[in-house]
């Protein structure tokens, strides 16, 4: 099936190249010639003469002995320049560190985008736990701790759509949408999320808020641990304390 982003008669050339970059995502990391025109809607004959100028330019490469095209470093170094790059990512940066320090856990900084949590930094912990999140990657909001605070703070009209597409992604995840609201309620009343593999079996996680200038929610920090029963309430306090270093020093 062709993706919704994908081209249609009459777009220009621009809409078309960003198409065939829109075909990749993160169950699409590596696509062939052929499947990249599919995904785009585009005739392989287009995408031929605009892939070879993509790859030129340094928005794709191919993958040596191989068939199959990647995302090119170029693109991640145009991405860097994105302001929740150089802004937020910056600023949370030392904080991170200091929450990886204390814990050893995996850390997580993440903002939304549109029903979906956008992960711009993470640290990788010591614990032997099942992470499938990278930096720049997308997931559901409902099935994440960082997500759920997210989801918590989002419009009405956000929490609604996700509401809508409530998918299974482990045996515990939350899919009934009373059951969710209420924990989102229990989110914006105690201030921080957790999910208890929710989204891979094995891992568990905590996030809170980080708060902007006028004290709207601007992105979640959380941790990934095997367990929460005996050590939730130490990661909650150093989860808080980075957050409010991160919010202030956004203000």
């Amino acid at each position: 099936m062709v993706g919704s982003r994908g081209a249609t008669a009459g777009e220009s050339v621009t809409a078309r190249a960003l198409a065939l970059l829109g075909a990749f995502d993160d169950r699409h990391r590596r696509l062939t010639l052929t499947e990249m025109a599919h995904r785009a809607g585009l005739p392989v004959p287009t995408a031929h003469r605009l892939v070879a100028e993509l790859v030129r330019w340094g928005a794709l490469e191919r993958l040596p002995d191989s068939a199959r095209y990647v995302v090119g470093r170029r693109v991640w170094d145009l991405g860097l320049l994105a302001p929740v790059q150089t802004g937020l990512r910056q600023v949370a940066s030392p904080f991170l560190h200091d929450i990886y320090a204390a814990t050893l856990a995996t850390v997580h900084l993440a903002v939304r985008d549109g029903i979906e949590v956008l992960y711009v930094d993470r640290l990788a912990g010591h614990q032997s736990v099942p992470v499938v999140s990278e930096v720049g990657s997308r997931l559901p909001l409902h099935s994440t701790g960082v997500g759920k605070v997210l989801l918590a703070h989002a419009p009405a009209g956000v929490r609604r759509g996700a509401l809508e597409r409530l998918t299974r992604i482990t045996p515990y995840t939350i899919t009934q949408p009373g059951r969710l609201t209420a924990q989102l309620e229990r989110v914006r009343r105690e201030g921080y999320a957790q999910t208890v593999e929710e989204m891979s079996l094995g891992g568990c996680s905590v996030a809170v808020p980080v708060r902007g200038s006028r004290g709207e929610v601007v992105a979640a920090l959380g941790l990934v641990v095997p367990s929460l029963k005996r050590d939730r309430p130490r990661l909650v306090a150093a989860l808080r304390v980075a957050a409010e270093g991160i919010s202030r020093s956004l203000r």
